[in-house]
């Protein structure tokens, strides 16, 4: 059984963590030196409050993120191990970690670039050829947000909720995707919301709904409507 790392359409810009060179990039991970790597921000922490706060954010980057990195990595290390010694089933046995862990990384990743401080374009309305988009697909951007947060109160459990390309039908869709899964196949991921409680819970603790209708404070509609741009 062949393992493959699960690929994306993701356009990501994740750059290494400081100090590391980016060599590759596969699937929308950025690798240097061989490894998946911690993406930077292009924000501090506290740039989103009130709407995220800063605490939420340093742990959710460089806790909950680096932890997918590292489980990335180390899924990868394992396969490659088992490939060399030609045990296609111990490798086998690991691509639900490669799947968990690479999801998390690439939906991480997606996420930081999806938020933007208001002075940095987050916030208001989607412009452009992404409105009308919208428009044609949803019948108003309210309508959308609206799906969006039904779709986001509807997760039991943990999960995402996305604003997707569809490539065959040639329209916009409201999906969920379970746990860390992506967005594959013929679904061109343009805005992920991260409904993990790891994303919320230390601000708004059981308020999720409260937190599903803040981010949309400091969604950056640019880097969407440039996803969206690339994909059709």
């Amino acid at each position: 059984m062949p393992i493959r790392l699960p690929t994306t359409s993701l356009r990501t810009a994740g750059q290494a963590v400081r100090g590391a060179r980016p060599a590759s990039v596969v699937g929308g991970i950025t690798f240097a030196r061989g490894k998946a790597t911690l993406p930077d921000l292009s924000y501090d922490y506290g740039a989103l409050e009130p709407f995220i706060s800063g605490k939420i954010m340093e742990l959710h980057h460089k806790g909950h993120h680096q932890t997918y990195v590292n489980g990335l990595n180390s899924a990868l290390e394992a396969i490659a191990d088992a490939k060399a010694k030609g045990n296609d089933m111990q490798a086998a046995a690991v691509a639900p970690l490669l799947n968990f862990h690479g999801g998390g990384h690439t939906n991480h990743t997606l996420f930081w670039e999806n938020l933007a401080p208001n002075n940095k374009g987050g916030g208001g309305e989607p412009e452009g050829s992404l409105k009308g988009a919208i428009e044609k697909d949803f019948g108003s951007f309210a309508t959308l947000k609206k799906q969006v947060n039904t779709a986001l109160a509807g997760i039991q459990g943990s999960g995402w909720v996305w604003l997707a390309l569809d490539k065959t039908a040639g329209t916009l869709q409201v999906i969920t995707r379970p746990n860390q899964d992506p967005v594959i196949g013929n679904m061109i991921p343009l805005l992920g919301i991260d409904a993990w409680e790891h994303a919320y819970y230390l601000q708004y603790q059981n308020r999720k709904a409260e937190y599903f209708e803040n981010i949309w404070n400091v969604v950056n509609w640019k880097t969407v409507a440039k996803r969206l741009e690339k994909a059709a």
